[in-house]
């Protein structure tokens, strides 16, 4: 099986521009290929992961990563899948964020001569002359087509800037100019991005008649990957800073059972004959199957130290330890509400219910979403992160 098979195996591809000419590049590793991080915080975070991910597994193949960290375009603000215009970033923090995103990338991608390169589109984008890239580029293009883009379709009745109506532009320049300067052949993203994508490749064929392929993966979940980098409070970040390795391994610990095993397939390396076996588990063992992704996933972004404790800290609270504390409650209904108030956990009825609506109260191994939801004896209530309490029914 080449690697064109395997990606499309793990569910990963959603369509392409040139499929057999992309499956002859990639399985002989003949792609240089281009993916695209605007630079919109000082981390990446889940959603990010499965790009990340992707680059990997085609690196191994031997492909050639080109990692394009969006300086310039991260001054602009892609509108795709946004309701609402992108807060204006200051050029200090475009700069220290980028910083940060090498960083990151480093544990996932090989940096060298003939591996993979990174580029800030700020080095050529921030240079242009207006008048230029009007004539050269925006000739390339016509406005009946640009409006029929999905990511621009989302925001015309809000309003769409002519600042954001120009980031299609910005993106196309940027797959010609990696192509013109460094040889990119193709580019990946995720379907959502699909519009600026062959934007791209049509400005490479028009401009210098090369042959340029694009590819979007399916986004986890789906088809939404960035809601993998959104919680209730906010985003599930790869710096161990701001989520920790524990966190890290909590948030995969809890993916909706319906997606355990295409969380598996898509963002770990467990070789597909194994993943094959474990889709004959039965039931039973969803837990242990979480259990597997959260420690594949957390291995590869903290290592496997940081995964081992992790995944031991995890088991002492949620999986029965021998030193947690226990209450005694008395209650006429054995529903979590009252269970919560006579253990103590909560002070009243209504601070449960605004507890157990912002995402704060776990029973055992998952998070609670119910309000009627019974508690048996012997079970496990967690609030937050630190208060993990054994219920026995008096």
């Amino acid at each position: 099986m080449g690697i064109y098979e395997e990606l499309k195996a793990r569910g990963l591809i959603a369509q392409v521009t040139d499929e057999e000419e992309i499956r002859e590049l990639i399985n002989n590793g003949g792609a240089r290929f281009y993916i695209g991080f605007d630079p919109t915080a000082d981390s990446l975070h889940v959603g990010h992961f499965m790009a990340l991910c992707l680059m990997k597994r085609l690196q191994m193949a031997g492909n050639r990563p080109v990692v394009l960290i969006g300086g310039g375009t991260g001054h602009i603000g892609d509108p795709s899948g946004r309701t609402d215009m992108r807060t204006m970033m200051t050029d200090e923090v475009i700069e220290h964020n980028c910083q940060c995103f090498r960083k990151q990338m480093e544990r996932f991608i090989e940096f060298g001569e003939d591996k993979a390169v990174m580029v800030n589109n700020a080095d050529w984008l921030l240079k242009l002359n207006y008048v230029e890239l009007l004539r050269e580029v925006g000739a390339c293009f016509t406005v009946n087509n640009m409006l029929r883009a999905e990511c621009y379709k989302q925001r015309m009745e809000k309003g769409l800037s002519f600042l954001e109506f120009n980031y299609m532009i910005m993106q196309a320049y940027d797959f010609w100019y990696l192509n013109e300067h460094y040889g990119c052949n193709m580019q990946f993203g995720g379907d959502d991005q699909w519009s600026n994508m062959l934007a791209g490749t049509e400005l490479i064929r028009k401009k210098s008649g090369k042959d340029a392929y694009a590819m979007t993966i399916t986004l986890l979940l789906n088809s939404e990957g960035k809601k993998m980098g959104k919680t209730a409070k906010g985003a599930v970040w790869l710096d161990e800073k701001k989520t920790s390795p524990y966190d890290f391994y909590q948030y995969w610990r809890n993916v909706d059972d319906a997606d355990v095993m295409k969380c598996i397939k898509m963002l770990t390396f467990i070789p597909l004959e194994e993943i094959a076996e474990m889709e004959k588990w039965d039931d039973g063992q969803i837990n242990k199957k979480k259990e597997v992704l959260a420690f594949e996933l957390t291995k590869l972004v903290h290592g496997e130290e940081k995964a081992c404790a992790a995944r031991d800290q995890a088991k002492a609270a949620f999986g029965g330890g021998e030193n947690l504390p226990e209450k005694s409650v008395s209650v006429q209904s054995a529903t979590i509400i009252p269970v919560l108030v006579a253990a103590g956990i909560c002070a009243s009825n209504g601070e449960a219910r605004r507890l157990i609506a912002q995402g704060g109260v776990s029973l055992n191994d998952g998070k609670v979403t119910d309000i009627n939801a019974p508690v048996s004896d012997g079970d496990v209530i967690h609030k937050g992160k630190k208060v993990h309490i054994r219920i026995r029914l008096a």
